[in-house]
């Protein structure tokens, strides 16, 4: 091999190992989600605290009759929807659009997630009812009830409002806020999601939140 030929030989390796390294740096920030800035969040209809908030203690029961306490919320992200299994659209719609959110996530993603609905209408949202209503748009998501000065007190915290509306003949709905509230790995109040919802953009902020928080 004459020295111009090796000269061609290493620059063509050189070529070649820089579009390797190249290719590959494509591909590992393709692998990695989308960090967004706190407008972006915001574009998305995400309201991140700049200081998360650590709430008080309590014990509910979960659609299982099993008691849910604090412990629970630790190691992963918790997505709180305060709802009621008589809501006529605002729950249904907002459990299903829950369940088009976490559907495509990865199984090391889905362990790092959990959906919660804490009942504001603990009268008549009983453990077997939850247990029919709850798991019909996603076995894994849990519901939840317990006593009212409780769900309360959290909810207020929480930045959840709701109240009891009468209609007559002893009847009544419940009127409550339809945000979704986001409790980060460490069991804090981290910030919340605001409708209208749309899974395809809460996707994106689940992963950014995850990535940026170490998983």
């Amino acid at each position: 091999m004459t020295v111009v030929q090796k000269r061609i030989a290493l620059t063509v390796v050189a070529c070649l190992a820089f579009s390797t390294l190249v290719l590959i740096g494509f591909i590992n920030k393709l692998s990695k989600p989308r960090i967004l800035a706190d407008h972006e969040m915001r574009g998305y209809g995400a309201m991140m605290l700049d200081t998360p908030r650590r709430f008080s203690s309590f014990e509910l029961v979960d659609h299982n009759g099993n008691a849910f306490v604090p412990e629970q919320l630790q190691g992963k992200w918790t997505l709180v929807f305060f709802g009621f299994t008589h809501c006529p659209d605002i729950c249904p719609t907002t459990l299903g659009v829950l369940n088009r959110l976490v559907e495509p996530l990865t199984d090391k993603e889905k362990e790092k997630v959990q959906v919660v609905m804490l009942s504001v209408d603990p009268e008549r949202d009983t453990v077997e009812k939850l247990a029919a209503y709850v798991p019909y748009f996603n076995e894994d998501f849990i519901g939840l009830t317990g006593k009212p000065a409780e769900i309360l007190s959290l909810a207020t915290q929480l930045g959840a409002i709701y109240t009891k509306v009468p209609l007559g003949d002893d009847n009544y709905t419940v009127d409550h806020s339809g945000n979704i509230v986001l409790i980060n790995p460490h069991g804090d109040y981290h910030g919340m999601l605001r409708p209208p919802f749309e899974e395809g953009g809460m996707r994106v902020v689940l992963r950014s939140l995850m990535y940026t928080f170490g998983g």
